[in-house]
């Protein structure tokens, strides 16, 4: 079964801002997309993924914006389809994204994305595919329990034009007006990120950007990972509802007596 204690539900209920059907479909989302995705979800833990963090793939930024929200740092041009397979990245965003959430502050301020597209060429751009980015996006926007307020764009080449058609149509308008392309005015990114909290090689003052920091610190909660996602399947047997993450994994019917039990321990958790 899911866990039910108020820690993790809370999340849910952050997140949907203590709306509690949606927070218990965002719960369910949550679950379907781990259930639907083995390729992502099985045996996940940070030393699967160690080849992405030694790469330099993403980081965290050591100091929050003013508004108390972490800045997750991408380079998706550190990434070569001959390297990996792309589903190894979100294995490395997931994980990362399950770290981050777990403090009250960032449930309560959200996160800001920054994603730096210098050395995407035609490889990474159209690795991916359509199919593919509506999994990542529907994981981010509507399966996992944090708020993504900004997502920055910055030296991004001409073909991101094709690479955000692509995923554009699977966001939803709110999350698509957040999106913020800066090109290579590191003036236009200041207006959104102060320099205080970037690195010197966005123009910042808060030193020269370590990758291996958050690497670490991922790699030290190796036995936290195996035991949230190692185990059998919480929901392993349950009827999911018809209306989840994923299209092709519509269920015949579902388990009245364990999503009534949730939307109750929602409600009385807080």
């Amino acid at each position: 079964m899911t866990r039910l204690d108020d820690t993790f539900l809370l999340r849910f209920l952050r997140a949907r801002k203590f709306d509690y059907d949606r927070a218990l479909q965002l719960l369910l989302n949550y679950h379907a997309g781990r259930k639907a995705w083995p390729e992502v979800f099985q045996d996940l833990k940070p030393s699967t993924v160690k080849h992405v963090l030694d790469l330099g793939f993403l980081t965290v930024l050591p100091q929050p914006d003013p508004n108390g929200r972490y800045i997750l740092c991408l380079r998706p041009g550190k990434w070569k389809p001959n390297d990996y397979p792309f589903v190894d990245n979100v294995r490395a965003i997931y994980l990362t994204l399950e770290k981050l959430i777990q403090p009250e502050e960032t449930q309560v301020n959200g996160i800001v994305i920054l994603a730096d597209y210098t050395g995407v060429g035609m490889s990474q751009a159209s690795n991916p595919g359509p199919f593919l980015a509506k999994k990542v996006v529907s994981i981010l926007q509507d399966g996992f329990p944090i708020r993504i307020k900004a997502v920055n764009i910055i030296n991004e080449p001409r073909i991101f034009k094709g690479i955000f058609a692509i995923i554009k149509p699977f966001l939803k308008e709110k999350m698509a007006e957040r999106y913020v392309l800066h090109g290579s005015d590191l003036r236009s990114l200041h207006r959104n990120i102060p320099r205080s909290v970037l690195p010197q090689e966005y123009g910042g003052t808060a030193g020269q950007l370590d990758m291996g920091a958050w690497s670490s610190l991922l790699l030290d909660c190796e036995e936290e990972f195996i035991v949230e996602f190692c185990q059998p399947d919480p929901l392993e047997g349950v009827v999911l509802p018809d209306s989840m993450l994923f299209e092709g994994e519509q269920a015949s019917g579902q388990d009245d007596d364990t999503f009534r039990g949730l939307r109750s321990q929602l409600y009385y958790c807080y």
